[in-house]
């Protein structure tokens, strides 16, 4: 989360967190199918060469521990799409295409919400929150659930070593096939070739301890062998796990495991996901002056009040455990959703007509929900699982569908595509998800992949490398300055020439005095992000320039490996006779359109311009809107509509405003 609205130093923002090392009714089920045909071990008769060793790995120890190699496939691939992540762990200290969990070696889980005072709303109207610290300690294996040490009994059962459960992606799959099989006996079925008897013993290998979610967990493994599925890893093997049909689960053993029903509560989530209620508190409370304060959200009435356009995503910097402890605090922050790593299970917090605090600016908060996915940004090794990516994407496309919202990067954005409110903010917004969120994967599953929509005059390129190839230095993963392991990435750096030894585009907001941008993790002063829409301003061989941040930034982009693609769209220029245009971090109303009783909010422009000539890709428009909310009773609350209309344009890494009347709109190849 870098998620909350902290106002970090630069120390502070550069400061890693290291990592060491509704039960689903049977309608839902899909028709499901049968085992996939068995591969040939290594080293026998026919084997697979080098890049199909994990295909034999997964054939072998299907065989050894009598596991249906379908429910193997199935099941790893839920886990990690078979990648082995090169023996680093996940961001709940998974490893291997197994994701075998040892977080007592993996997590360290210091969470960046600790790091002191915080303003939790980016409004002035209230004053700065000092929450109380919370210390971080590696805890002992006994407080851990039993989903966060699988590794060890994997161990236990297969007589492999830890560091070989590691590291050896083989004998990672040889320990999840001992695991499976010790879940099938512990429930009293037999070790069957049929995938179908398999369900209990796949729901129990998600450690899920409630119904729901072990059910769905086990669903969209049978969901995946049903659909079959094929793909290179991130260490070139090659996997496939054919389609088959007719399987028909029993979905009923769940019921039978001993594992609690998660409260719904008053949950808004889709039907094909586990979802439970952990309210924030709406509380008042005694600050540390003993004066009379209330956290950690506001009543609101969206979309009635104010519309829902935007869902913003976050990752935690915490443990799951740590962050629910968090969110239940009345002095802390607040957001809509938490999402669990090891199974997508999801905790909803604050209701989506109410305003959650969390991304740092207020206008943001007003009009968004905020997700909270359990991660680390500055550990570029560590990894999000396949269950919590489609878990999340099930979310935002319910919540999209239900507020109109549409599913590009103008609308759904990370937090550090969150504008800052002032100048004097801009350093302090945060940096998650970061560079290493697989933007190009998780539209795919929201059935939106970015592609090419135009030709190459189309006016606009939506940024879209390849991620696992595109891996861009990054410093300040673990020390300041230090490089960080090279790791497949979503963002794309720009320069002020079209050459790779050319200086990185200045931010003028980040640094004022004009220091450069560097490569540091947290550093966005020149970087485009997977599905940004940006206006082409130049091309020069495999070199492209768009206008960014006022300036023309060059990114390579060669035609063997494109990071961006050609589209088309509508753009936002100054006016016709206007030289610049002031950019905004808020979209809010002129002072005439305040009441009495509500104090003006300034319009304080960016110190950015945009200037003649340039074009910058348009989101919505919308008017001029601020939410009045000082005071735990609700009274007083008002939302403030204006008569001026602003343009969302993407203008830097960070999206930003624009005032209607200082522009004109015009297609993009225009």
């Amino acid at each position: 989360m870098r998620g909350s609205a902290t106002a970090r130093t630069p120390a502070a923002r550069r400061r890693a967190v290291r990592t060491a090392g509704a039960l689903v009714s049977a309608g839902l089920l899909l028709p499901l199918l049968g085992a996939a045909p068995s591969a040939s071990s290594p080293g026998a008769p026919g084997a697979p060469d080098a890049g199909d060793a994990l295909q034999g790995a997964f054939a072998a120890a299907a065989a050894e521990y009598r596991v249906p190699q379908s429910v193997l496939l199935g099941v790893s691939y839920l886990q990690s799409r078979w990648d082995a992540h090169g023996g680093a762990p996940s961001v709940t200290g998974g490893y291997g295409p197994m994701h075998l969990t040892d977080a007592r070696t993996a997590v360290a889980g210091a969470p960046h919400h600790s790091e002191g005072a915080e303003d939790p709303r980016g409004d002035a109207s209230r004053g700065v929150l000092k929450p109380k610290e919370f210390t971080a300690k590696v805890p002992e294996n006994s407080e851990l659930p039993a989903r966060l040490r699988t590794l060890p009994r994997a161990a236990e059962l297969s007589g492999q070593s830890a560091e070989n459960l590691r590291t050896d992606p083989a004998a990672n799959v040889r320990g999840g096939a001992a695991l499976l099989a010790a879940a099938q006996k512990k429930l009293g079925k037999p070790l069957s070739d049929d995938p179908a008897d398999w369900y209990g013993a796949i729901a129990r290998f998600s450690g899920a301890d409630d119904q729901a979610t072990a059910a769905t967990y086990a669903n969209d493994v049978f969901a995946v062998i049903h659909d079959g599925q094929q793909r290179t890893t991130d260490s070139g093997q090659r996997v496939a796990l054919p389609a088959v049909g007719g399987l028909k689960p029993d979905a009923a053993q769940v019921r039978g495991m001993g594992l609690r029903k998660a409260p719904k509560g008053e949950t808004e989530c889709p039907s094909t996901v586990s979802c439970e209620w952990i309210p924030a508190p709406y509380e008042e409370f005694k600050d540390p002056n003993g004066n009379d304060d209330y956290g950690n959200h506001d009543l609101a009435d969206r979309p009635k009040s104010q519309s829902i356009d935007t869902i913003v995503i976050h990752d935690t910097e915490g443990r799951w455990e740590g962050v629910l402890n968090m969110v239940q605090d009345p002095t802390y922050v607040s957001w809509q959703y938490t999402l669990r790593s090891t199974d997508g299970h999801i905790a909803q917090h604050v209701k989506a007509k109410d305003v959650a605090w969390h991304a740092g600016n207020w206008y943001v908060n007003s009009k968004s929900i905020g997700l909270e996915h359990e991660g680390f940004l500055t550990a570029p090794d560590t990894w999000y699982t396949e269950a919590m990516y489609r878990s999340s994407a099930r979310l935002v496309k319910y919540l999209a569908k239900k507020y109109d919202i549409p599913l590009d990067r103008q609308h759904i954005i990370g937090h550090d595509n969150v504008p800052g409110t002032l100048p004097s903010t801009i350093a302090g917004m945060h940096t998650d998800p970061g560079p290493y969120w697989d933007w190009q994967h998780y539209f795919t599953l929201l059935g939106k992949p970015f592609k090419r929509t135009a030709g190459p005059h189309g006016g606009l390129v939506t940024v879209a490398p390849d991620y696992a190839k595109n891996r861009p230095e990054y410093t300040g993963c673990v020390k300041p300055g230090e490089k960080c392991e090279p790791h497949g990435s979503a963002a794309v750096r720009v320069h002020t020439e079209p050459r790779d030894d050319a200086p990185l585009i200045k931010d003028l907001g980040l640094r004022p005095g004009g220091g450069e941008s560097t490569t540091g993790v947290n550093d966005t002063g020149a970087r485009l992000s997977t599905g940004q829409q940006y206006a082409v301003a130049e091309r020069k061989g495999d070199w492209t320039a768009v206008w960014y941040l006022g300036q023309k930034a060059w990114f390579k982009n060669p035609k063997k490996q494109p990071t961006a693609v050609d589209a088309k769209g509508l753009v936002v220029t100054p006016k016709d006779g206007a030289t610049e245009v002031p950019v905004y971090g808020r979209a809010y109303p002129e002072k005439e359109a305040y009441p009495a009783g509500v104090p003006v909010q300034a319009v304080t422009p960016l110190p950015y311009k945009l200037l003649a000539g340039q074009k910058y890709a348009v989101g919505d428009k919308v008017p001029g809107e601020y939410f009045y909310a000082p005071t735990f009773d609700t009274a007083p609350h008002k939302v403030v509509r204006g008569k001026d209309m602003y343009y969302e344009v993407q203008f830097g890494h960070r999206v930003a405003y624009v005032r209607a009347a200082d522009v004109r709109v015009a297609p993009s190849g225009s």
